[in-house]
């Protein structure tokens, strides 16, 4: 009777995880109900009315004319002959330009540096924050500061310059210098955020694996090589995807500190998107475009995890 009644109620204890498990539960989504919200209203909602508004004539000047014009905005990115194929085309090669210089460094400097915060001393803590700090401004009170400093007339890099007995350099008004200086000013804002990505990582990274290599004979650089970087390479993807996004939103900086110059030579994509939405009030034309970009951030970011993930796999 007893090993009956066990093994009926072992039965019954073996359904109840199958019936628990076809149950619906609420729980997790409500948990994430909030970020879905957000991401709905922010996100998805904008994303899929840029879309909309990137098929018609969409003027804000003429609120009730907005004809239907198709694939028209995105035929003319492709058209010579059209006006906004020059622009658009010569703003998306001064993005590219901007991505090949500021990505090398805000991957490189950032896993250098938290390398060396991650050493053991006294101060390390000072000196972390001392680095992210820059990271706390807003995009406007960096670029004013990048200005201020490499202004071409009683600028502090060129006081600076004159006081050494050396000449003074057209930062803002000649390239490469004006890329030079966007460059330095935004390496200076946003290091400090990959290196605490960085630093993270590097805590993760077990003791054992250090002092194996050292029983090997292994020097501080074949440690780095060998043992850090490859423990590394996740983080290190997700770094450069994130970076590679936030360099090719490139804004402030040149809106700030050359406004687009010399010649439209440091205009960037975005700025052309916002001189043909709000300046020219062609808002179709501008949502075209932003679609377009998210296209292509959309393809760099696959062949990013595509060359690095198959590696990883590897």
């Amino acid at each position: 009777m007893a090993i009956r009644e066990q093994a009926q109620s072992s039965a019954v204890a073996g359904r109840q995880p199958a019936q628990a498990k076809g149950r619906f539960r609420w729980t997790p989504y409500l948990f994430i109900l909030p970020h879905l919200i957000f991401f709905v209203a922010f996100l998805g909602w904008p994303l899929f009315y840029g879309i909309y508004i990137s098929l018609f004539n969409y003027d804000f000047s003429f609120p009730d004319y907005r004809p239907f014009v198709g694939l028209q905005n995105y035929r003319n990115l492709f058209d010579p002959a059209s006006i906004q194929f020059e622009d658009f085309w010569d703003s998306v090669m001064n993005t590219l330009v901007f991505v090949l210089w500021s990505l090398p460094p805000l991957v490189i400097v950032a896993l250098l540096l938290a390398v060396l915060l991650n050493g053991n001393y006294r101060g390390r803590n000072f000196f972390r924050g001392l680095y992210f700090a820059p990271w706390s401004l807003s995009a406007v009170v960096a670029s004013l500061l990048g200005w201020w400093v490499f202004q071409n007339q009683g600028g502090l890099m060129n006081n600076f310059l004159g006081s050494v007995g050396l000449p003074q350099v057209s930062w803002l008004g000649s390239l490469p210098w004006a890329w030079i200086a966007i460059t330095l000013v935004t390496v200076w804002w946003t290091v400090g955020f990959n290196t605490i990505i960085f630093l993270a990582a590097l805590q993760d990274i077990p003791a054992p694996l250090y002092e194996a290599a050292s029983i090997d004979g292994a020097n501080a650089v074949q440690k780095f090589f060998g043992v850090t970087v490859p423990m590394l390479r996740p983080v290190i993807i997700f770094v450069i995807t994130i970076t590679l996004i936030a360099s090719a939103n490139l804004f402030a900086q040149p809106l700030v500190m050359t406004n687009g110059g010399p010649a439209g030579a440091t205009e960037s994509v975005i700025m052309r998107i916002y001189t043909e939405g709000f300046g020219a009030f062609r808002m179709g034309s501008a949502a075209a475009m932003s679609v377009l970009v998210a296209a292509l951030l959309l393809i760099l970011t696959l062949i990013n995890f595509r060359v690095f993930g198959d590696s990883e796999g590897r």
